[in-house]
């Protein structure tokens, strides 16, 4: 009998032995998986972190949203003009011009046109538009390039016209709608040669300022006329604006 139970004692004791080895099999695999799921994570989080830092320094440092140019909602104040004479500079087709605007005369343009060279805008535009006979023009500023475009706001009235209706060659003016004086925007024409423009029902064109130096320039651009050979039309060869400053 004795014996027997040292028999089943050292039975049970084998069955406790591989039980115990059994849990700690267990237990050491479920450590394993723990760990891993700890290191899957790990690198999860990793993978998130620099997935996000990536989107950001994308938008916000590299090329994926390029920065707008500011400009105004609507336009400026007149007192932006600040009462003076301003002088400025731009290169239309690569030729370097030089101009003044009057701030004193005509200060609504003045300081929509002040406002808009400060932000940009007028570097991405160009001249869409030369006339070549009757009068003598170059229109420009509009960034659809067609004749429609503008800032986003239309201002007026109209400011320091002549009552002669001539426009002297040198002239810078604001171009607007036919009959409307409040549909001014960012398109202006600079006059390479003396030009008679009637009045409509609203009145003559703002003269917002005078090119100083590099007229020729503009002149020899206009003789080589117009894309169809109208005289009227695009230009022949395209005409940019760029590096449009005022102080």
């Amino acid at each position: 009998m004795a014996n027997q139970n040292k028999k089943l004692s050292k039975a049970a004791e084998a069955r406790i032995a591989g039980y115990k080895a059994k849990s700690t099999l267990v237990e050491d695999r479920k450590s394993v998986r723990r760990s891993d799921n700890l290191r899957s994570v790990g690198v999860i989080v990793v993978a998130i972190a620099i997935a996000l830092t990536s989107q950001l320094t994308y938008f916000h440092l590299g090329p994926g949203i390029p920065k707008p140019t500011p400009k105004p909602l609507a336009a400026p104040a007149a007192s932006v003009a600040e009462n003076r004479i301003w002088t400025g500079s731009m290169t239309v087709a690569s030729n370097p011009i030089q101009f003044e605007l009057y701030g004193d005369k005509a200060p609504k343009a003045v300081a929509n046109f002040v406002t808009l060279a400060k932000a940009g805008f007028y570097d991405t535009t160009g001249c869409h538009r030369l006339v070549t006979s009757g009068i003598f023009v170059l229109q420009c500023g509009d960034p659809k390039g067609d004749g429609t475009g503008g800032p986003g706001y239309n201002f007026g009235p109209i400011e320091n016209a002549p009552a002669d209706n001539i426009y002297g060659p040198g002239v810078i003016a604001m171009a607007r709608a036919g009959n409307s004086a409040t549909s001014m925007g960012s398109q202006f024409f600079i006059v390479y040669g003396s030009s008679y423009i009637p009045a409509d029902s609203a009145g003559g064109y703002t003269v917002l300022g005078k090119v100083t130096s590099g007229l020729d320039s503009i002149r020899n651009l206009a003789k080589l006329g117009t894309a169809d050979g109208k005289t009227d039309g695009k230009p022949k060869n395209p005409i940019k604006l760029a590096s449009v400053t005022v102080k």
